[in-house]
């Protein structure tokens, strides 16, 4: 039986502090490792076959083929295929793919532009494997997944009818590094399917981990081509799409250009035409075949006004999908550009250098799903991150210098990309003054009700992801990401670029759990003494079943919740029992009895809606008034331990909550550094059993 699901998340949390999930030590994706299957496999004298992502119709998904086609499917190693197969044939090309059955051209543009940064590729397609004296039938690929790197252990029997590759396939039939690259990805996303449409965007950042930026050419910047020659130079990735035609087929225009559809963007050109500069930008179309038909196409006429170096090294007439056009005809008949880039160096020309802040979270329903400041009760219940920015070199913070990039992903939680909800995300800044700089926990409803944002997400999208480049000069600022309505539970990643110097902190990640003394210090001793003496036994002494009965006729006012149950107040009496007996004496009771009624008093006070529960906006306030800060993680954790199905608390889990609040935190400080905590096993059974 695995841990429970709490322990596995501290342990993924300690992986990750100590490097787990970056691009030289990545995650093995559902607990595969390629090396050691591989060396399995080569001592048994088996070809690997991968029982997590069989190869069978099943991985193909649902109505991708035709049932005539599906029939005829049969999955194929490559050496079934053709004699000698490779993984690649003289380097990597983007001329060694064509785009096959499955209408993901935007991966395919993605892999594309990966062709022309070696770097990158060798680091998504790990050159340790081959068909050669290692081959045992198994492969591995790696990508950026929400955060973080995860290698990807896949079989290498491919879908075929009549002994082709469906989906796409090399122009050499011997080559097979896009077709296995491409069936990784389809694993990490759910099936082959599940790759059907989709943005270029979001290959671009698995494959590089890279803050990614977009424009719409209708409302690009001037210096568009700038920014896109500058990202060339910084080793980017780019790609470019297509409007859509009145139908999502993709229907070939008469100037060569195919409606909604991706492209790769391979490089910026600047020329001299009859004594004018020419900005160019040449492009590819992952079908491996048509192209653009006008000006500075492969025949056009333009090329004969530039010199014969610049025709020499740019012009290549041959229909392999890629061409040139002009930067003008480029912003007529494309609708965006993707630029991803490792750092957003490639905005500024200066030499400055950004750093980076990464925060995983989620959206709770009932505790941090606010919605968008549409939503101005529960807006401020979202997480919360403080951002402290100071002067950084000169001319970073310059107006009108783009010095911050903020971009906000959603992650699927079900594992599959197309049956994933996306919810309609986006994110809003605002100006922290200077009284409330060095404030702790989040900033409440009135704050928010109070405030202007200074930018904020132009139209809240149902996208995987969304990024967005702004000036901040120095000062201190909250960004809340939030979905669009209140209540939709997801799951985020956040990524926050400066190149000033800044420090980034979570607002909601605060888990100072000293309990205030002073609620419950007004309550006089003597007030328990007549309720402990009705109920102890002649050793004066309560055990659990004594006390159930004490806590259920004075403390509960309502007995439909159930009460205070058996086993809560055997906890109960193991939190205050100082001399392990099992039961509470006198000054024990005491101890509680202050406690419960302090306790109860909050939770009367709290309930604004006087039904009995707390919802866990109440609850937060409710712990908050007993002198706790918490998480949102924790918030959350508490729901799901401590409340009903609708994530409300009654009365007697929250005196019961508050009490193991104070009982932990006090375990914590009598047996701890101060940081981190160390036991025996011993010990952590002894404590774990009786507390």
């Amino acid at each position: 039986m695995p841990p429970p699901g709490v322990c596995l998340d501290i342990i993924k949390e300690r992986n990750q502090e100590d490097g787990m999930g970056t691009a030289t030590d990545p995650v093995k994706f559902r607990g595969q490792d390629f090396y050691w299957i591989r060396d399995q496999c080569l001592k048994n004298r088996q070809r690997f076959i991968d029982g997590t992502f069989p190869p069978d119709n099943s991985i193909i998904g649902h109505k991708l083929l035709l049932p005539d086609m599906m029939a005829r499917v049969k999955w194929l190693r490559p050496h079934k295929m053709v004699e000698s197969p490779c993984l690649f044939v003289d380097g990597e090309s983007i001329f060694d793919i064509v785009q096959g059955y499955l209408g993901d051209c935007w991966f395919l543009a993605s892999v594309g532009a990966l062709t022309f940064q070696k770097q990158l590729l060798n680091q998504v397609v790990p050159i340790d494997q081959g068909f050669g004296r290692d081959y045992a039938g198994i492969f591995h690929f790696r990508f950026w997944r929400f955060g973080k790197w995860v290698d990807v252990v896949i079989d290498d029997k491919l879908p075929t009818i009549d002994g082709q590759l469906i989906f796409v396939h090399p122009t050499n039939k011997h080559e097979f590094w896009v077709a296995l690259l491409e069936k990784a990805y389809a694993k990490v996303c759910g099936s082959y399917s599940d790759l059907k449409a989709g943005s270029v965007s979001e290959a671009m950042m698995d494959f590089s981990g890279g803050v990614h930026v977009m424009y719409k050419l209708k409302e690009a910047p001037p210096d568009l081509w700038d920014l896109m020659n500058r990202a060339v130079k910084h080793k980017s990735l780019m790609g470019c799409g297509t409007p859509k035609g009145e139908t999502d087929e993709n229907v070939e225009l008469p100037n060569g250009i195919v409606q909604g559809h991706a492209y790769a963007i391979t490089g910026v050109q600047q020329v001299m035409s009859r004594g004018r500069p020419v900005n160019l930008v040449r492009i590819w179309n992952p079908w491996g075949k048509g192209e653009w038909k006008g000006d500075w196409s492969d025949r056009s006429s333009s090329w004969q006004t530039v010199t014969e170096e610049d025709r020499m090294s740019c012009l290549q007439i041959c229909d392999n999908g890629e061409f040139w056009m002009s930067m003008k005809d480029f912003t007529m008949n494309f609708e965006d550009v993707d630029i991803c880039c490792l750092t957003p160096e490639f905005l500024d020309d200066s030499p400055n250098q950004w750093g980076s802040s990464c925060h995983v979270g989620k959206w709770v329903a009932g505790a941090t799903a606010g919605g968008c400041m549409k939503y101005r009760e529960t807006f401020w219940m979202n997480p919360q991150y403080q951002v402290r920015v100071t002067s950084g070199p000169k001319g970073s913070d310059r107006p009108g210098s783009s010095n911050m990039v903020v971009s906000l992903l959603q992650k699927p939680d079900n594992g599959r990309r197309s049956l994933s909800p996306h919810h309609f995300i986006g994110f809003t800044l605002y100006a922290v003054p200077p009284e409330l700089r060095d404030a702790k926990g989040k900033f409440s409803a009135s704050f928010f009700n109070n405030s202007r944002p200074i930018t904020e997400t132009k139209a809240f999208m149902n996208v995987r992801e969304t990024t967005q480049v702004f000036h901040l000069p120095p000062g201190d600022y909250v960004i809340v990401p939030s979905t669009y309505k209140p209540e939709e539970a997801a799951s985020y990643f956040l990524m926050i670029f400066s190149n000033l110097q800044t420090s980034v902190g979570d607002n909601s990640a605060e888990n100072h759990m000293t309990i205030n003394k002073e609620i419950y210090s007004d309550y006089a001793a003597s007030e328990h003494k007549s309720v402990f003496a009705q109920y102890s036994d002649q050793l004066k002494e309560v055990n659990a079943e004594q006390l159930q009965k004490l806590l259920n006729e004075n403390v509960v006012t309502d007995m439909s919740s159930g009460g205070f149950g058996l086993e809560m107040c055997r906890s109960i009496v193991a939190m205050m029992d100082l001399s392990v007996t099992g039961t509470l004496k006198d000054a024990e009771f005491s101890r509680l009895w202050k406690r419960v009624q302090a306790y109860k008093d909050i939770f009367i006070r709290t309930n604004a809606s006087h039904a009995g529960k707390l919802s866990l906006q109440e609850l937060r306030s409710a712990i908050e008034a007993a002198g706790a800060t918490i998480s949102d993680d924790l918030l959350n954790l508490m729901a799901l331990r401590h409340g009903s199905s609708s994530r409300e608390i009654t009365m007697e889990s929250f005196v019961f909550l508050m009490l193991r609040l104070d009982s932990l935190k006090k375990i914590f400080k009598n047996l701890s550094d101060g940081k981190g905590m160390y036991l025996k096993e011993r010990e952590w059974l002894y404590l774990s059993i009786y507390s």
